[in-house]
């Protein structure tokens, strides 16, 4: 039988994050590394697509604090890919 595996808190995922807006992909270092890109609606408004790996939710959290605080918002917040077995912390090439 195969089992379920569960996002915790403390677990280490990939997220995109998308908001209404542009934002410049100078701020990926200030949001853990992500990857920034800026994508057009058809009516030409932009979306900002961040997509990055955060150690933890509390890592996650930080950076939609600083969006917030730039004033771009918030569309919506998805989990792409998690590994429950890494444990947290540890970058996926040095999981044990």
């Amino acid at each position: 039988m195969p089992t379920t595996q569960r996002l915790t808190v403390d677990a280490a995922a990939t997220y995109e994050i998308r908001l209404q807006g542009s934002l410049d992909a100078r701020w990926s270092d200030d949001i853990d590394g992500a990857s920034i890109r800026v994508q057009r609606q058809p009516d030409g408004s932009p979306i900002t697509v961040v997509t990055g790996e955060f150690q933890d939710q509390a890592a996650l959290a930080g950076a939609l604090s600083l969006l917030y605080d730039l004033g771009l918002p918030l569309l919506s917040v998805a989990c792409i890919k998690f590994d429950p077995h890494r444990p947290e912390g540890f970058p996926a090439s040095d999981a044990p």
